[in-house]
């Protein structure tokens, strides 16, 4: 009778002696069929996966594939299983040659150094805050180290499945995740890729770097990934702090208008951090920056080199703290050059305390337009000086003469009044201006309107008549032809063409070329009133009429007393205006 078992009973005897099969110190199984199912196990096989021979037999080898291991064996013959208690084992396989439809396969432990260089790497990864995990297709379980499951919230030996892991992500993240993975699983490349997570223990929210890769069977289907997280919480909350700040300083450089600047002092170079610096030096991203030295030769004024040099070793030499400020050059929008004023204000930084120069970080501020301001109000703070000195001496003449001519308290005060106020409406009409001038045309409506009976238009037969252009009377002449004009029109109130209800006045002037500047030919006539004759006596106003018009406004004055009416014709050069004080020139 045949004492061999039968190999498809389970029995390895036809393979491998009894005694030896189950004395082998290494593990054995025996395998048939395509899908490799064990027959038998010996006792060290069941040892090394922690269960016992018979709870082996039935299974198919690949149940015992670990998701940490490959499907695929390498060329040593090396994968990871799963013990009993689902703890990953890394062994190695050496398959015997096949009898009957049977084969017996070797299994052994990987050497204790690979193991401890594999625990010594969980190590690493662990104390670099990275977790480990793993994912099955076959039960759509995600595998967890204890460090990747404290940071995603759960307990240690949790395996949540893949649909639990994608509920945990943002929404707004979610599309992202899994266009990134799909891309890579489809192109067999690892991926990595950021997301925020509620926590499973706590929902908080937390930011979570995951790295992975696809483990593919021989025909290319996905049959698992591994991977490893990283909790980037503290990261991107300081990342976006940082982001935070900067557009807060980049919003405050660009209401007040400063331009953002670095010089790397070693090798020359600038960097333009933000649009202002662009605009201030009237230059375009694709011309390039400028360096230190370019800056010097080319766009410094000549006048400010040596203050702006000055400022920079001061620097250099002192607290590294830079303040300076010097004029420009700058292409305009015409192709010619402008000169500008920047202030400049910035700090070195070094290698160490006593180390060289590395870098200047500062900012730049266009103060063109606050100089001229500044310019301007110390101009009309000059001009105003001077004019309230003239307007005291003038009232001072007013009061001397007026008192003088005057036969009476009645008319003095009427006549001091009068000038006084004639005076005032000058000023008045000269500070409300922006170039600081008073319209001749409104000087004479002024003084002569409380005696039109009409317009003072031309051709209109009212009793005066104004004829002449726009002219705009600086200031410096504005004063003194206001007071002609009011002495004019009270002498012929109270003696001329005024004083009847026949008279008329007709005022004429025009602007005449003249030798530099423009002039100005005035002509005042009446006609109508009573009989003129020559005074036997200078009052005031004929003496404001012939040395303050020759005095302060350099004119040419002829006044012909005939019967039929004052005559008086001036002839007076116009100043050119300053253009300092003009508020519109800086714009």
């Amino acid at each position: 009778m045949d004492q061999r078992p039968d190999a498809a009973a389970g029995r390895p005897d036809e393979l491998f002696p009894r005694f030896a099969f189950e004395g082998a110190p290494v593990g054995l199984a025996c395998l048939s069929g395509p899908d490799q199912r064990i027959l038998a196990a010996n006792p060290a096989l069941a040892a090394l996966l922690g269960t016992d021979a018979g709870a082996l037999v039935g299974r198919c080898l690949a149940d015992l594939d670990h998701p940490q291991g490959s499907v695929t064996r390498d060329r040593a013959g090396e994968t990871w299983w799963r013990r009993a208690d689902g703890s990953p084992v890394r062994v190695r396989l050496r398959a015997g040659p096949e009898r009957d439809g049977c084969r017996t396969v070797a299994v052994e432990a990987v050497a204790d150094g690979a193991a401890a260089r594999a625990e010594q790497t969980h190590l690493a990864l662990a104390s670099a805050g990275l977790g480990e995990w793993s994912w099955s297709a076959d039960d759509d379980r995600v595998t967890l180290s204890d460090r990747a499951a404290a940071i995603l919230g759960y307990p240690a030996g949790a395996t949540p499945n893949w649909a639990e892991l994608q509920e945990m992500v943002a929404r707004d993240d979610l599309d992202r995740m899994r266009a990134t993975v799909q891309d890579a699983v489809a192109k067999a490349i690892p991926y990595a890729v950021e997301m925020r997570v509620r926590r499973a223990n706590d929902g908080q929210e937390a930011w979570i770097s995951a790295r992975g890769q696809a483990t593919l069977s021989p025909d290319g289907t996905p049959t698992g990934m591994i991977g490893v997280l990283q909790d980037v919480t503290a990261r991107e909350e300081a990342r976006r702090a940082l982001h935070d700040r900067e557009q807060r300083l980049r919003v405050a450089t660009t209401v007040a208008a400063l331009g953002i600047f670095e010089w790397h002092v070693l090798d020359d170079q600038s960097l333009w951090e933000n649009e202002r610096m662009w605009e201030i030096f009237g230059r375009r991203p694709q011309d390039g920056t400028i360096s230190m030295r370019e800056f010097f030769r080319m766009v410094v004024h000549p006048e400010d080199k040596v203050s702006f040099r000055r400022s920079v070793a001061a620097a250099l030499h002192g607290d590294g703290v830079l303040h300076a400020t010097t004029r420009i050059r700058r292409p305009d929008e015409g192709g010619g050059k402008v000169w500008r004023t920047i202030e400049m204000a910035g700090r070195f930084e070094r290698d160490g305390p006593a180390g060289l120069p590395r870098r200047l970080i500062g900012v730049v501020a266009d103060i063109t337009d606050r100089r001229l301001a500044e310019e301007r109000q110390s101009l009309l703070i000059r001009e105003l000086h001077h004019r309230v000195k003239n307007t005291l001496a003038t009232v001072q003449a007013i009061v001397g003469s007026t008192a003088r001519t005057a036969s009476s308290i009645d008319s003095f005060y009427e006549a001091f009044v009068g000038r006084i106020m004639s005076l005032a409406h000058t000023h008045s009409v000269l500070t409300e201006d922006v170039w600081q001038t008073a319209s001749l045309r409104g000087l004479l409506e002024n003084e002569l309107r409380p005696y039109a009976d009409g317009e003072m238009r031309p051709g209109t037969g009212g009793r005066i008549e104004l004829d002449g252009p726009a002219v705009d009377l600086p200031s410096e002449i504005a004063v003194p032809i206001g007071m002609a004009i009011h002495e004019l029109t009270t002498n012929a109130a109270k003696y001329g063409a005024l004083s009847n209800r026949a008279g008329r006045v007709q005022i004429r002037w025009r602007l005449e070329p003249g030798p530099g500047r423009p002039r100005l030919r005035f002509h005042w006539r009446e006609s109508g009133g009573p009989a003129v004759a020559p005074p036997t006596r200078q009052g005031f106003g004929s003496r404001l009429l012939q040395r303050v018009l020759t005095a302060q406004v350099q004119a040419e004055v002829a006044t012909d007393y005939a019967p039929g009416g004052l005559t008086l014709t001036m002839l007076a050069p116009l100043p050119a205006r300053n253009a300092a004080l003009n508020p519109l020139a800086a714009l």
